[in-house]
């Protein structure tokens, strides 16, 4: 079995093993298992009601709400990853769990909550969120018989703030300033936790947070989360009695800090991070780094991945190396052969599975665009149409108001192009999905 973290094991045993167990900590519960769904045979797919989730996107009315009336009502999503892993043969249920799971606690977020700080104790549960995200991309790497055991790393997290309080009990009567000093002292130093700066494959334990409490290497993101669930412990435990606010840097070394909010200046603000931020950048961290196509900060993730689908006007783009004109044919010639993933150029199933959430967390219509293509390159044709029509939709009613740049002017030329490309496939007589798809999405082995 190959997981996320590299390691091998067999399939019937865990490689996750808990540090311990305090005994008085309260462990929660995973959500039960969906109910079982028909599968159809890969010649006849379409997704099923089961890849549906339903999500809330409102706060029901809230005074301050950043959600329209009209967003009350739940949206619905037939979504084409876990279907079509099941009518291949392989078998999702970890990989629905870890979804619902992440389903059930974005359903939380209400538009206040949306814009609430990190550093603030909300009904959701940030730290359980990423694991779900964790858990599902674990089950579709590995295909394991035992799910990643959420509740055992929820515990590590509960260890880290029983850790602190052990050591620096000596902390709590001091001043705000060198209270948050021995926290910091406590994570980067006692600890170890330090931060990684690469976003690629090479390095994706950085993005998970089971990996980063196991290494205790991690993103920007997962250490910003990581220390304010340390926050959040403490508080219930009626240790922090003053406003704590934690700085998100935007530089490639820096650590988060705490400081006290009364103290803080006007500059602190762009600093500030809201939980749907923070999830947003988990998403999109893992959402660039397995894009299955290669590219650079030149060009978004779409116009590389249109490019590769000859959506693109070659006359309207700069000349490109001929190592990028070779990522594109082999990224060509991987879909092709069934491959999902490679060493360096990405892996179809975990981008599937963060464009997926994002589309579920509602923020970005290009998201539904982002999706699209990619199912386009998977040979979904049907189901890509469906997103990219629902994008446009979305953006008519949303973007009016946007302005236009050349780098949008070349997005919204490739998505009338794959627009065109697609009706045009769907409107030919016979037209029946590519044998090609059957293999790329059945093909288990990874290339190295």
């Amino acid at each position: 079995m190959s997981s996320l973290l590299g390691s091998s094991a067999a399939a019937t045993s865990s490689p996750w093993i808990p540090i311990r167990k305090p005994s008085f900590l309260t462990s929660t519960t995973t959500p039960p298992p969906p109910a079982p769904s028909k599968f159809f045979k890969f010649h006849s797919f379409s997704p099923s009601s089961s890849s549906c989730f339903r999500v809330v996107c409102s706060s029901g009315g809230t005074e301050g709400s950043s959600r329209s009336s009209s967003d009350a009502a739940a949206r619905e999503f037939k979504f084409v990853l876990h279907d079509a892993l099941e009518s291949s043969g392989i078998h999702t249920s970890h990989a629905r769990e870890g979804r619902e799971g992440f389903c059930a606690q974005i359903r939380k977020l209400s538009g206040i909550e949306r814009e609430t700080s990190i550093s603030i104790n909300s009904r959701v549960d940030l730290g359980k969120t990423a694991l779900y995200i964790a858990a599902e991309d674990d089950s579709l790497v590995s295909h394991s018989s035992v799910p990643l055991p959420v509740d055992a790393f929820i515990e590590r997290l509960d260890d880290l703030s029983v850790g602190y309080c052990s050591h620096y009990n000596s902390s709590y009567s001091s001043s705000p300033e060198k209270f948050l000093e021995s926290i910091e002292r406590y994570l980067y130093g006692r600890r170890g936790f330090r931060r990684t700066h690469s976003r690629n494959q090479s390095e994706p334990r950085a993005l998970y947070l089971h990996s980063v409490l196991t290494h205790r290497s991690g993103s920007i993101a997962m250490l910003s989360l990581i220390y304010s669930e340390l926050l959040k412990m403490l508080r219930m435990w009626g240790l922090v009695d003053f406003d704590v606010e934690i700085f998100f840097p935007h530089d490639l070394h820096s650590l988060p800090r705490g400081y006290d909010k009364q103290k803080s200046k006007e500059s602190d603000q762009p600093h500030i991070i809201t939980s749907q931020t923070l999830l947003l950048e988990i998403l999109r961290n893992l959402k660039n780094a397995f894009w299955p196509f290669q590219h650079d900060h030149t060009r978004s993730l779409f116009l590389w991945a249109a490019h590769a689908a000859n959506c693109i006007d070659k006359s309207n783009i700069a000349e490109e190396s001929g190592f990028q004109l070779a990522s594109a044919k082999a990224a060509q010639h991987r879909l092709e052969r069934g491959v999902w993933t490679s060493v360096r150029f990405g892996d179809m199933r975990r981008a599937l599975s963060a464009c997926e959430r994002l589309i579920l967390l509602d923020t970005d219509a290009k998201e539904l665009r982002d999706y699209s293509i990619l199912l386009y390159h998977c040979g979904f044709f049907e189901e890509s149409l469906q997103y990219l029509k629902l994008y446009q939709d979305t953006k008519d009613s949303s973007l009016k108001s946007q302005s236009a740049d050349s780098l949008s002017s070349l997005e919204e030329d490739a998505v009338e192009k794959l627009m065109i490309r697609l009706n045009l496939i769907l409107m030919e007589e016979g037209w029946s999905k590519p044998s090609h798809v059957r293999n790329y999405i059945g093909n288990n082995s990874e290339p190295w």
